[in-house]
């Protein structure tokens, strides 16, 4: 790839070339010599990204990862890596166990798949994100309490479907101040889960004795959380107080005002926060009502909404969350940074993917003038 504007770690590099051998990035130049690739693809001056990294979404065009098959999260992940993902994590909502398991059996028969392809089909499937079911019901957002649970020992755990593919991530979403939730925390790390404290109430003690267990991450800053109060800062303020913690945020304009997004960014920095999408089925198929989880959740100018009124969910991508970033002037090497680096790095796989670097996967995305995606790579080949 030649004649691009690079977003590495460290700098943007203007008129840039980038060489890829056997799906790895092997040089980074300006003056690479066509002659001696196979084939050369001139960028026109777009930006080329590290490919995003969508920790934290439930579906789009039409499926829901709680009821798809292996073809339909393969269709989620075309679409995804026509928006720029190269990899993501379909994330389950609380339900019944036979609903898990469907669900599971579907993401490692695509893993499966992806592992034994030549050429790249889409975004590929990193395992599974557990949004709930130990989360508190007084924070259930969209969630349905009738499948909440508190913990009550290994069992709750290992009942629990992961995808058998060597290296799949399980993540979870839980509130640490549910009965048994701190015991839960250990016995997830202890098993090697990424855990995310989310749909909570908790207050700092709990929140610490959270951190001391082993979670280090908050999901959905500031949605299903209580609000920022000056004599009760629970999870906003310390989140964004402490050092070690990061966070996700839903950069929709919608789910946090971009008033506020600014005043995240200003106050934790770039380093400390994750882009996602949490997207929902209807995500890709424009306004109207949906049957999603059970129930009818509309979607009027971009908002979702359930029979409560409380948003269910977004319809956004990563690069509509790219896009809002960048009209608020952060600048594209931090916009890397939290699409792509940051999750890379929280699901532990920043050694292989989440920035352009020499030896890294070339899971790149380039994006025009216009915020456009104009080609993705997945491990160094083209998937839109």
């Amino acid at each position: 790839m030649q004649n691009a504007r690079v977003v590495t770690r460290e700098q943007l590099l203007e008129a840039a070339s980038v060489a890829v051998v056997d799906g790895k990035v092997t040089t980074i130049s300006s003056n690479l010599v066509s002659a001696d690739f196979d084939s050369v693809i001139d960028l026109d001056a777009a930006t080329l990204f590290p490919g995003f990294v969508d920790v934290h979404i439930h579906g789009a065009v039409g499926v829901d990862t709680m009821a798809a098959s292996k073809d339909d999260l393969q269709r989620v992940a075309q679409f995804l890596a026509a928006n720029g993902v190269t990899a993501w994590l379909p994330t389950l909502v609380p339900a019944p166990a036979s609903d898990y398991q469907k669900a599971v059996s579907a993401i490692d028969a695509l893993m499966q798949q992806q592992a034994n392809e030549e050429a790249a089909s889409g975004a590929r499937v990193l395992g599974v994100h557990y949004e709930g079911p130990f989360v508190n019901s007084s924070q259930c957002g969209a969630l349905h309490t009738a499948h909440f649970k508190s913990f009550s020992g290994i069992s709750d755990i290992e009942i629990l479907p992961t995808p058998r593919a060597p290296g799949a991530v399980r993540m979870m979403t839980l509130a640490p101040e549910i009965p048994g939730g701190i015991e839960l925390i250990q016995q997830l790390v202890d098993r090697g889960w990424i855990v995310s404290i989310g749909h909570t109430r908790a207050g700092l003690e709990e929140l610490e004795q959270a951190f001391a267990a082993g979670a280090r991450h908050l999901t959905h800053f500031m949605n299903a959380m209580p609000p920022l109060h000056h004599r009760a800062p629970g999870p906003v303020g310390w989140g964004l107080t402490k050092h070690d913690v990061t966070f996700d945020v839903i950069a929709d304009g919608i789910h946090v005002d971009s008033l506020v997004l600014k005043l995240v960014l200003q106050a934790k920095g770039t380093d400390g926060v994750t882009l996602i999408s949490d997207a929902i089925a209807a995500a890709g198929a424009g306004d109207g009502n949906y049957d999603i989880w059970g129930e009818t959740i509309s979607v009027k100018s971009g908002r979702t909404s359930n029979a409560k009124g409380s948003i269910a969910g977004s319809v956004i991508t990563m690069l509509d969350a790219v896009k809002m970033m960048r009209s608020l002037g952060v600048l594209e090497v931090q916009i890397a940074q939290m699409a792509a680096t940051n999750p890379a790095r929280l699901l532990g796989l920043d050694q292989l993917r989440g920035s352009i670097e020499v030896g890294k996967d070339a899971d790149l995305v380039a994006v025009d003038e216009q915020g456009a995606v104009t080609f993705t790579m997945v491990g160094g080949q083209l998937a839109s």
